[in-house]
């Protein structure tokens, strides 16, 4: 398993616009029309990725703890579905379904919003404020596959009861890591 650590882009960049198809439902969102009252968490996240499966749990727990509070959630795959079937759009409604994800999966074919956000690695998270700036950008929590800590979430949680709370984070973040986004080799 691959290791690959997230960009760490400069805090209080503006998040790009985009406008993807969402797996579940079909329709197309946007970030203007899924964007949260206090902060959103853009979430680059795959099917089959190890380090995903393993926070599936804890994604959808985060969700669910903050949604009330102003947060939204947005997933996005943007994996090369021709050398990795297994993220088709399909087969991410599945996934969605089946671990009951609170907030939108959205298909980026053309890998462009990867670019954009200068997405890395799976699962890769950044956390814009009401303004749109890049708050966040890091790991989840200490905890990986097989190293035996637990799965909290603290980091992430940590950044959003910053923003709740309009206190300074640091801005010595640890990147995230995981598996490489499946680039298109064409």
């Amino acid at each position: 398993m691959a290791q690959i650590l997230s960009k760490m882009i400069p805090l209080l960049s503006k998040i790009p616009s985009f406008e993807l198809p969402d797996a579940v439902s079909g329709q197309n969102l946007s970030y203007s029309i899924l964007k949260g009252n206090e902060a959103t968490l853009i979430m680059f996240i795959c099917n089959h990725c190890p380090f995903v499966i393993y926070i599936n749990e804890e994604l959808v727990r985060l969700a669910n703890d903050y949604a009330s509070k102003g947060i939204s959630f947005i997933a996005i795959s943007s994996n090369d579905i021709v050398n990795f079937p297994q993220d088709s759009p399909e087969l991410m409604k599945r996934t969605a379904l089946e671990n009951r994800y609170p907030f939108p999966y959205l298909y980026d074919e053309s890998q462009e919003v990867a670019k954009s956000f200068e997405a890395a690695c799976t699962p890769d998270f950044f956390i814009y404020n009401k303004n749109d700036e890049l708050f966040y950008r890091g790991q989840l929590d200490d905890s990986r596959p097989g190293n035996g800590k637990s799965l909290t979430g603290k980091d992430i949680r940590n950044a959003l009861n910053c923003i709740l709370s309009s206190q300074k984070i640091d801005n010595n973040q640890i990147p995230s890591i995981g598996c490489n986004i499946k680039w298109k080799t064409d």
